[in-house]
């Protein structure tokens, strides 16, 4: 028994999962391991300072497997914008054939060139059923769902995937679409096949592998963590975000909730990406804010990626066969 959907079929891997986009996470090491083991491994552009710096990254992703990866494009407003249509020609040029996008910032401009001229199928990240709509008329070829369970940028509308994922059934005709937040292992999987997903989007359990390039320590307060442990902050600015909790998301909603002038530059030290990318490195929890989605609770182990891509499959064919067998096709006859 092996899994046949539409994600599987042409994205040409073995195991419907996806490693999200994380930014200071998608490196080549991480990428080539989830491919290798079945899955779709992504590397994230703007971990690259440039263009040509992803040319590198996307080489060396290559040297360590022969497997399809896909590359990560985040468009988001900027005051300091990343030249956007630099990396995408890279995409072109190395000839990437699946990218994952999300935002809005030169979104037409990215896929025209990334699928027009390069052939790219398109994942395409989304909080809400309207921006999924909106993005199907720009021609993408799968949508990624994110209900409010997942890490990083939430959205404003805290739907859960339970909803969000029917929702889609409902709405997006025969558009591909992938379930993304809160996914940590083969019963999340099955449950999302069931829901009318043709896969899963996992970014917090991946970071928690031996191949993730982030400090032990990083992976250890995943393992310790509840599914209490995360923190949505940033909501008055409509930037809602959700952080591992720790001392410094206690301070920024601290400030957001008490600020009488409303001005983001209040909180901006302590949000900023730097100290963020920072934790990564010196495996301090609590030296700046970084993405965790609910699923921490759910994770209570470091396996390599070619471990917990198995036994994920493994778990979500058990549990599809679990499910078929409560069927008893001759009591209907």
């Amino acid at each position: 028994m092996a899994f046949n959907t539409e994600l599987t079929r042409r994205l040409g891997i073995r195991v419907p999962v996806v490693q999200g986009g994380m930014m200071w996470v998608g490196y080549a090491e991480l990428a080539s391991a989830v491919s290798n083991a079945g899955g779709l491994g992504i590397i994230t552009s703007l971990t690259q300072p440039t263009p040509e710096d992803l040319r590198k990254e996307i080489r060396k992703c290559k040297k360590m497997t022969d497997k399809p990866f896909a590359v990560n494009m985040t468009l988001l407003p900027n005051s300091n914008a990343p030249d956007y249509l630099g990396y995408a020609q890279v995409i072109v040029d190395e000839g990437i054939k699946i990218v994952e996008t999300a935002g809005n910032v030169k979104i037409k401009e990215v896929i025209a060139k990334v699928k027009g001229e390069g052939g790219a199928q398109i994942l395409h990240k989304c909080t809400t059923i309207r921006h999924a709509l909106a993005a199907v008329k720009l021609g993408v070829d799968f949508l990624s769902i994110d209900g409010l369970e997942c890490a990083g940028h939430v959205g404003e509308t805290d739907i859960p995937n339970f909803i969000l994922l029917s929702r889609a059934r409902q709405s997006l005709g025969n558009i591909p679409y992938i379930a993304s937040g809160g996914f940590a292992d083969g019963n999340g999987l099955a449950g999302a096949l069931a829901l009318g997903a043709c896969g899963i989007n996992m970014g917090t359990r991946f970071m928690c592998t031996l191949e993730a390039p982030i400090h032990h320590n990083i992976k250890e307060s995943i393992v310790k963590a509840s599914e209490n442990d995360t923190h949505l902050v940033l909501r008055r600015w409509q930037n809602t975000n959700r952080y591992f909790r720790n001392k410094v998301t206690e301070e920024a909603a601290k400030v957001e909730r008490e600020s009488t002038t409303g001005k983001f530059e209040e909180v901006l030290p302590l949000v900023s990406g730097a100290r963020g990318r920072q934790v990564y490195l010196n495996g301090d929890p609590d030296y700046g804010v970084w993405s965790a989605g609910m699923c921490i609770g759910l994770i209570n182990d470091i396996p390599s990626c070619e471990k917990l891509v198995s036994r994920i499959e493994q778990e979500a064919l058990d549990a599809i066969r679990k499910q078929n067998s409560y069927v008893n096709e001759r009591a209907r006859l």
